[in-house]
């Protein structure tokens, strides 16, 4: 554990630190159609943020037998880093945040719901990985929005929650920040803004953001 950190941002990576949405629904949709299961638009922007066991819970309307769970989930995420693989960037306005809260000495984490797996791929293709401290996949752990996942990376961190914040694009990711203690900044990547209400503050991406603001919402004396 790091016990000289001061501060942390914990972002999320699907829809907020890159955009994977339409890999993501078309990979459910076709792994589900395999099998006769609809997998709609709608039901994608219900259960994007969760992890896998959480959206095959949601499609099914109840706990899916285990077996069938992860066969589903590997052909899944077979599709999905095939895809992403054939090319993906930081979103907006990433890149200068990642650099500016290294500059600062703020500790950086991947909270992610996906599976290390789909994490590792996106950190290669991306070439991000140095700026983050520890990168923490949610795929084993109560899926968002219960906070365990937040939590667990400021323990490792060695920051209190009270001094973390959280950069997420999901209802369910902001619930679990919020519910963690923590700061959210919601980007809309995924969500319309009205459905992201409960964040303190919202950006279509991070562009929009400045020093001020940020140090304003955090009252961090860096």
């Amino acid at each position: 554990m790091q016990t000289d950190a001061k501060f942390a941002v914990l972002w999320d990576m699907d829809g907020t630190l890159v955009d994977t949405g339409e890999p993501h629904y078309i990979t459910w949709r076709d792994t589900l159609a395999e099998i006769g299961v609809p997998y709609t638009r709608q039901d994608f922007a219900a259960t994007f943020g969760m992890n896998n066991f959480g959206v095959l819970e949601v499609v099914f309307g109840k706990k899916p037998d285990h077996e069938l769970a992860n066969s589903l989930i590997e052909k899944k995420e077979e599709l999905f880093r095939e895809m992403i693989f054939q090319g993906l960037e930081p979103l907006p306005g990433i890149m200068d945040w990642l650099n500016r809260f290294r500059q600062w000495g703020v500790k950086q984490a991947i909270a992610s719901s996906a599976p290390c797996a789909n994490i590792d791929a996106e950190l290669d293709v991306t070439g991000i990985r140095p700026y983050f401290d520890i990168v923490i996949s949610g795929a084993d752990l109560p899926h968002k929005p219960n906070p365990d996942i937040f939590l667990k990376a400021a323990t490792e961190l060695g920051v209190p929650p009270e001094r973390c914040v959280v950069v997420e694009d999901s209802v369910a990711g902001l619930g679990g920040a919020l519910a963690a203690g923590m700061k959210c900044i919601a980007v809309t990547t995924t969500h319309p803004p009205e459905e992201l209400t409960a964040a303190n503050l919202i950006f279509n991406d991070l562009t929009q953001m400045d020093e001020k603001a940020f140090l304003r919402l955090t009252g961090w004396e860096l």
